[in-house]
């Protein structure tokens, strides 16, 4: 067997000595043949070239494919990039034009009412999306913000766009937040800009039923839609969509806030107003009850 071997080698080291040989000349030559300028020869590569070129396509198509999928991937992550930067740009947008509105209302009702108070603004307390404990029956999220932050039930709360739901349920360290689309939610909105009255009712569907509607006439697709405040239950103004027509023709309202990239909710403080029970200091003050008192007192002596 030692023999077999050796006898091998002492063929096969030549043989490759030999071919490497053969491949550096011919590699040399065809080096010397692209070098030299010379029509003849310029002749004779392009008659190669015609000769051996196209009957390669077949060699090339891999790397020619390779190359359109890394070039289609890097145009894939371009645009994917792209278009990122347009959504955080178009909710931006969606934001600003929702101030600009509100800053409009606003300033024309203090047109309309020239010296009124308006109320003070709403604090809010921001919390972060801790968890998603929604469920085909159950539409809520968890906040890392409870008691302890001051927060209490039926508050509402907002993405910072639009309306998302309400607190339903309080610990001392988070808050549960049952949203719009929840079969339990039931809240009254009004329709701008006819100004008609409705309720948002949630049925587990990305955008909820208007029920209840004065005049179903009045109301387009495109309307916003707001909180009405009625019932206390929600402050009057608060953004919650626009009116959609489903294909079985019952009104929807295409929801503000983004339910499919809630991180961040705000949750809006609501103060009740003052309860007057003293009902005699609002017709007249102590100097004119005095007055009054000894106007009175002349009176009855005036009959004495």
């Amino acid at each position: 067997m030692a023999r077999d071997r050796t006898t091998a080698d002492d063929y096969s080291r030549p043989l490759r000595r030999m071919l490497v040989g053969i491949l550096v000349v011919l590699l040399l030559g065809m080096y010397l043949l692209w070098r030299i300028d010379s029509p003849r020869v310029e002749r004779l590569r392009i008659a190669m070239i015609d000769r051996f070129v196209p009957s390669m396509d077949w060699a090339m198509a891999p790397v020619t494919g390779l190359i359109n999928i890394a070039r289609d991937f890097q145009s894939y992550t371009r645009i994917y990039e792209q278009n990122q930067d347009l959504r955080r740009e178009l909710q931006q947008m969606k934001a600003w034009r929702e101030a600009a509105l509100q800053l409009e209302q606003e300033n024309a009702r203090l047109l309309d009412l020239n010296k009124v108070r308006i109320d003070a603004k709403l604090t809010h307390v921001t919390g972060v999306v801790t968890a998603d404990s929604g469920s085909p029956f159950r539409q809520s999220v968890l906040l890392n913000v409870g008691a302890r932050d001051g927060i209490m039930d039926g508050w509402a709360t907002m993405d910072g766009i639009g309306l998302v739901g309400r607190i339903s349920g309080v610990g001392q360290n988070t808050s549960r937040v049952i949203l719009l689309t929840d079969t339990n939610s039931r809240i009254p909105v009004t329709i701008q800009p006819s100004g008609q009255r409705a309720i948002l009712m949630g049925d587990n569907e990305a955008a909820p039923t208007l029920e209840l509607i004065e005049n179903r006439d009045l109301v387009r697709p495109g309307d916003r839609v707001v909180t009405s405040g009625d019932g206390k239950v929600f402050p009057a103004g608060l953004l919650v969509g626009q009116v959609a027509q489903s294909p079985d023709r019952r009104l929807r309202a295409r929801l503000a806030a983004d339910y499919e990239r809630l991180k961040f909710l705000r949750v809006l403080r609501s103060h009740d107003g003052e309860l007057i029970e003293d009902q005699g200091t609002l017709l007249a003050g102590p100097k004119m009850q005095q007055s009054d008192e000894k106007a009175d007192a002349q009176t009855g002596a005036t009959d004495g």
